[in-house]
């Protein structure tokens, strides 16, 4: 018996264009299980980063990862797509991995990305004083690394969707009910501390 097609595999096949992160959730309310395997096969690696951002291991990470999308199983019926899919499956990335680190009792790490501007302005400025350039990047990154770690929650999870997830100032005060005011001071904060942290630490 030849395998029918369902609407959204017939609408695709017809407009030859992908179908849009509504559509499938549209889709999906109304039954059909193909809306829900491409938002998982779309958006699996961007929820596995943003939780290794967060707890780090990789382990720890695609737990998290297949908790999020068994969340999303469960919620997208009552999805009213009110925000965009990313930003909704974002805060639920989140949230269920700041809880997954309570429930471990771990500390937080993360990494800086040396080629952004943000880390540029945090590196150190006359490199041609280094011995070893390579060698003064990689302790570059572990001072970050110990720095990022004292920072306090709040402050710590602005910059990681600031800075590394690029979200506005806008996206992030809808997810963390913060005024925009609020997560400017915040990430200023945190951009200080760190740079406070490596001055001692250069010292």
């Amino acid at each position: 018996m030849a395998q029918t097609n369902t609407l959204l595999e017939e609408k695709t096949l017809q407009t030859k264009t992908k179908p849009s992160d509504s559509e499938l959730v549209t889709a999906f309310q109304r039954g059909d299980i193909v809306g829900f395997n491409e938002l998982v096969r779309r958006y699996q690696e961007k929820v596995y980063w943003i939780a290794r951002r967060i707890v780090i291991d990789h382990d720890d990470a695609d737990d998290v990862t297949q908790d999020v999308f068994v969340k999303v199983y469960g919620a997208l019926k009552n999805f009213r797509q009110e925000s965009e899919f990313y930003t909704w499956i974002y805060r639920i990335t989140t949230n269920i991995s700041l809880n997954h680190i309570r429930g471990k009792k771990v500390k937080q790490f993360f990494r800086i990305d040396d080629e952004s501007e943000d880390a540029q302005a945090i590196e150190i400025k006359d490199e041609s004083s280094l011995p070893d350039a390579m060698l003064e990047q990689k302790e570059m990154k572990t001072m970050i690394e110990k720095a990022v770690e004292k920072l306090p929650k709040q402050q710590k999870l602005v910059f990681i969707m600031r800075y590394y997830d690029e979200l506005s100032y806008d996206e992030i005060s809808k997810q963390l009910k913060i005024s925009i005011g609020g997560l400017k001071a915040n990430y200023f904060h945190a951009l200080k501390k760190i740079q406070k942290y490596l001055e001692y630490a250069m010292q």
